[in-house]
């Protein structure tokens, strides 16, 4: 039970760097797009001048956003799976399916952003942190029955 406690982590690593990469990533794009568009001081007026400046280099910034939605259910799982001792094998293959479809989704959307696919790898990761969610539960409700 420890080492799947301690194998749960891995691929929440995994999740951070990928979160860090984008944010590198949008860094990048957005001061090579400063370096050569010269803002002016009306471009950063307001936060809707600022979005029309940066228009051209959004997706890396909309895939960041993004990252801090439905993973944040990810990142408060995960603790919880090792407090309560959940962290199973299939947990732990569940949170490697989930990383690496948020990857997929995160390179169709920095990249050719082909809406349907990108969909459908959403969906297909939201799904598999639905398991997550719905494993841990009847755990949790076993545990929780068998105690009382």
């Amino acid at each position: 039970m420890r080492d799947m406690n301690l194998a749960i982590l891995w691929p929440t690593v995994a999740m951070a760097a990928m979160i860090f990469s984008v944010w590198c990533i949008l860094l990048r794009q957005r001061f090579a797009h400063i370096a050569a568009n010269k803002p002016t001081v009306a471009d950063f007026a307001n936060g809707e001048a600022v979005g029309r400046y940066f228009r051209p280099v959004e997706r890396p910034a909309q895939n960041l956003a993004n990252l801090f939605e439905m993973p944040v259910l990810y990142f408060t799982l995960v603790p919880l799976l090792i407090m309560t001792g959940s962290a199973s094998g299939i947990q732990v293959a569940l949170a490697w399916v989930f990383v690496a479809l948020r990857l997929a989704h995160t390179v169709i959307h920095i990249g050719p952003n082909t809406i349907r696919t990108r969909a459908r790898v959403y969906i297909a990761s939201s799904i598999a942190l639905f398991a997550m969610w719905l494993g841990f539960a009847i755990d949790l409700l076993v545990r929780t029955g068998a105690s009382t």
